[in-house]
């Protein structure tokens, strides 16, 4: 029988052990349903060559999409409070199974519509509860790693997600559809069978979602990580309008190669730094990471080549790597037990406003010009790091409360 080298025992303990079994359910469903994560990525390719919707059209489906996704976090804040983490998380599930099939089979634009704003309204529902659930299954010292351990999760399953996902559309649109529906599914059994309540029992909610917006440091910290959320969200908005024509003109082939070095940098490093990071102070670690990342998208603007374009890639991905897992161990310090799920909402809902407003505000800023884009990008990352660091003072004396 085989043993591992002590020294081997010592490197995954201080990654993967120390974590409870309810987690690791959690993370599991968390890969699979990032692996059949395929529909959004083709949605408007799906919209325009299956369904045969001009630009504008596609266009517009996509903002009632968007405006679904503006009241998911929020909605689903209130509900992870008042049903339970665990009730929320596989219900969004189902329910964002039954969506994306109907989406599929959707043909005409008001079923499209239709289908598309409940898609934006269910999709995420998880997220509020999956990070309620952390904050309550896992200890305040180990949630930077274990977030961390969260998203590597679904950066593995995308990445996995997006090869899959090209050969089934070769197949038929359809079949993405299915898949999706059934790595939902999937989700919502194993955390139902896997992961018990943790909704605290018979106590007060405390006012709600106002007593979330009464809390300044917890506002003050959405903000800035919309902000940050801003600059990171132009990797699927203007990065690559603006590396594939102007004056870079990459061909699609060597866009999507240098973007393919972040997924590999973060399966690669974000699970060896993460128990790293995890011990340094949360709120100048994120403002490090902040600060990296708007440096990196501010030198894009000198970018002529996929050679300069791989070394900013470098650079940005490297801030995000430092900035896993962080933000949602600080929002488990501030959020009161019977109040996670809001918290955890609210910090959502930056993320679903960034996906609204960076292809607008990018857009309006690559008309006047790719530098200005690119250092006001830059600019907006080092004040969101700014902003972290004169929260810091706040954010500790709550998480030595």
């Amino acid at each position: 029988m085989t043993t591992v080298p002590l020294e081997k025992q010592s490197f995954l303990q201080a990654r993967i052990g120390g974590l409870p079994r309810p987690f690791w359910a959690l993370w599991g469903g968390t890969l699979v349903n990032r692996l059949g994560a395929m529909v959004m990525p083709f949605t408007g390719v799906y919209l325009t060559q299956s369904r045969g919707l001009s630009v504008t059209a596609a266009g517009l489906v996509m903002a009632v999409f968007g405006a679904g996704s503006l009241l998911s976090q929020l909605l689903a804040g209130v509900l992870t409070d008042r049903i339970g983490r665990r009730a929320t998380l596989s219900g969004g599930m189902i329910a964002t199974a039954a969506t994306m099939l109907a989406l599929g089979y959707s043909s005409s634009l008001p079923a499209i519509l239709a289908s598309m704003f409940a898609l934006g309204l269910v999709i995420d529902v998880y997220r509020p509860a999956s990070s309620a659930l952390v904050a309550d299954l896992v200890s305040p010292a180990e949630r930077p790693r274990a977030y961390g351990l969260l998203f590597w999760a679904i950066n593995l399953g995308y990445a996995a997600g997006m090869t899959a996902g090209g050969w089934l559309a070769g197949l038929g649109f359809t079949w993405l559809f299915w898949a999706d529906a059934l790595s939902s599914v999937v989700f919502a059994v194993l955390v139902w069978r896997a992961v018990p309540e943790t909704r605290p029992e018979g106590r007060q909610e405390a006012g709600g979602l106002l007593a979330v917006l009464r809390d300044r440091t917890m506002v003050c910290f959405t903000v800035v990580v919309l902000g940050n959320v801003l600059v990171y969200s132009q990797t699927m908005s203007m990065l690559p309008v603006a590396m594939t024509g102007g004056a870079v003109r990459l061909t699609p082939g060597e866009y999507g190669l240098a973007m393919a070095l972040n997924g590999v940098l973060i399966v690669v490093v974000q699970p060896l730094a993460s128990a790293w990071l995890g011990r340094r102070d949360p709120a100048r670690t994120l403002a490090i990471g902040m600060g990296v990342m708007g440096a990196g998208f501010a030198l894009t603007a000198f970018v002529t080549n996929i050679l300069g374009l791989s070394a900013t890639i470098m650079v940005w991905t490297a801030g995000e790597i430092i900035t896993a897992g962080i933000p949602g161990a600080i929002v488990a310090a501030l959020a009161p037990a019977e109040l996670r799920g809001r918290y955890m909402g609210l910090f959502g809902f930056a993320w679903s406003a960034a996906a609204v407003l960076a292809p607008l505000l990018g857009g309006a800023l690559l008309e006047i010009g790719p530098r200005t884009l690119w250092f006001t990008v830059g600019g907006v990352g080092v004040l969101s790091a700014m902003g972290m660091l004169l929260l810091r003072p706040a954010i500790r004396s709550r998480r030595t409360e």
